[in-house]
């Protein structure tokens, strides 16, 4: 199977967490995509550097690397906020990823040998265990079907030599992620997520690229559908914390 040649710089969400700078960093990560710290709030790093326990050079230089994320804007002297979230940002998102996400399958499809076929097995396998603990708590078992889900969809692509393709749907990804969070735990249409992953491995399996490629595009255009369901007051942070109430996907 072909490798990929040469390993781009990692996100900053690579962050190592055993330092100061990232333990504030994935602690500040955890609380904006769970909307504990909502869309457009300001960040008082005066006031958070108690609350996160660290020091206000050590949390500027962490706010910093969320602003690498997208996470968060640095206005100059008006400090930091939460970076809004809004449908014409997640369209812009949708648009790219089933763009690159689509042609990066139909190349792994094409260049994928064994190996790749028994790594997105594997990583359905232990998606669709995660999709039956995450139906009894949505709210608490999220994150682990998150891991679960991106590992998944990165299996899918795993073959595809773009090294390009690989790091800008890792940002696209990324930025999806508020918006799946708020899907997965609020549940505002009916949806089979896992027949839709099982029907895109099958037709990877079969070396259907245009199958998959359709497949893959209705899957991530559904999640913007379910989207546009959600409440308004979701998208201006009057709604607190994000999460809503348990349901399944």
């Amino acid at each position: 199977m072909p490798g990929i040649p040469l390993e781009l710089p990692p996100l900053a969400h690579a962050a190592a967490p055993t330092t100061l700078v990232g333990t504030a960093y994935a602690a500040l990560r955890r609380d904006i995509i769970e909307g504990k710290l909502p869309p457009g709030s300001r960040l008082r790093v005066e006031h958070l550097k108690d609350s996160y326990g660290v020091g206000a050079g050590t949390l500027r230089e962490a706010l910093s690397l969320l602003v690498s994320d997208a996470l968060v804007v640095s206005h100059g002297q008006r400090g930091f906020h939460v970076t809004p979230i809004s449908m014409e940002d997640f369209l812009d998102i949708t648009r790219n990823r089933i763009l690159l996400e689509c042609e990066a399958l139909r190349q792994a499809i094409q260049a994928g040998d064994d190996v790749w076929e028994s790594r997105i097995i594997a990583a359905f396998h232990r998606l669709s265990r995660a999709e039956e603990r995450l139906a009894t708590n949505p709210v608490n078992r999220f994150d682990e079907w998150e891991d679960r889900n991106r590992e998944f969809h990165q299996a899918l692509i795993s073959a595809c030599p773009s090294r390009w393709m690989h790091h800008f749907l890792g940002i696209l990804y990324q930025q999806a992620e508020r918006y799946r969070r708020l899907v997965v735990t609020r549940k505002p249409i009916p949806r089979d997520v896992h027949d839709e992953h099982r029907n895109i491995l099958e037709a990877s399996l079969a070396r259907d690229g245009e199958r998959a490629g359709a497949l893959l595009s209705e899957h991530i255009s559904t999640t913007y559908e379910a989207v546009k369901h959600l409440p308004a007051d979701l998208f201006n942070g009057n709604a607190g914390t994000m999460d809503g109430a348990p349901g399944t996907v």
